[in-house]
């Protein structure tokens, strides 16, 4: 299936939106904090080619032009909304990763019709949530790793756990072969979108079909998360895979086919 990548430019803002087609409803994935749209590349290569994709960079990350104001979850929703009206996409299945995990759980919310299914990994509640540890949050809040290969593969057993542990050179190839240098502001502003943030009021409102992806060695958003959510959630189902906190692109093989299984499931 072919693959375009274009600038959508909405009320002052450019996306950069990469959109490939298949048959069926899109899958519209939201990536983790300073990340732009490449690093979920080893994903979207292994899932069944057949499923539409939809993905972006958040503002002021890889191709997307920086906000000129900060923004939340709620107004980035809505931003992504309109993004799928220029693009005419009606209903969506949804999939968010780490801080993506945040504005997935939003706009399911915001959009009950429009979001079929949910998909939620390495995720969590937001300010309300078990944190990592003091060491894992320090390093978290500046985009240096994404910004220093060097010191990316240095840290990357430390923040993301799993097989970055043992092959720690992974995280240069993830975080940089394919991912625009992420500005400090950018950086900050997404920051800001999850402060005082918590989805543990709605969760039990979203009726979406939804699927838990969690890794068993996650240090930046302990197992203990994915329980909680999976509790609170009334139609989920929780999945504990033997990685860490990029298990979604490290262990894309054996995730892939269960999130497309689970995608093809009747609503």
């Amino acid at each position: 299936m072919t693959e375009t990548i274009h600038d959508v430019r909405i009320g002052g803002h450019k996306i950069r939106v990469a959109h490939r087609e298949g048959t069926g409803r899109p899958l519209l994935m939201c990536n983790g904090i300073g990340a732009s749209l490449g690093l979920l590349q080893p994903f979207v290569d292994a899932l069944d080619p057949s499923i539409p994709v939809v993905r972006f960079d958040a503002p002021g990350v890889g191709g997307s032009r920086l906000s000129r104001y900060p923004y939340t979850f709620a107004s980035l929703a809505r931003l992504i909304g309109r993004v799928l009206d220029h693009l005419e996409i009606g209903e969506v299945d949804v999939l968010g990763i780490s801080w993506g995990g945040g504005l997935a759980q939003q706009f399911a919310f915001q959009n009950p019709r429009r979001c079929k299914r949910l998909v939620l990994v390495s995720t969590a509640t937001g300010w309300m949530m078990v944190p990592a540890g003091l060491d894992v949050l320090a390093k978290m809040a500046t985009p240096r790793r994404h910004r220093d290969p060097q010191y990316a593969a240095s840290i990357a057993g430390t923040i993301y756990g799993g097989r970055m542990r043992a092959e720690p050179g992974l995280a240069r190839t993830l975080l940089h072969d394919h991912t625009p240098l992420t500005s400090r502001r950018a950086y900050l502003m997404q920051l800001g979108a999850g402060t005082g943030w918590t989805s543990l009021p709605f969760l039990p409102l979203i009726r979406q079909p939804t699927l838990i992806l969690a890794g068993d060695d996650d240090p930046i958003i302990p197992l203990a998360n994915a329980r909680m959510m999976h509790r609170l959630l009334p139609h989920s189902e929780l999945h504990v895979y033997e990685d860490g906190h990029l298990g979604l692109v490290t262990a894309a093989d054996e995730l892939a086919p269960r999130v497309a299984k689970f995608l093809r499931g009747v609503d």
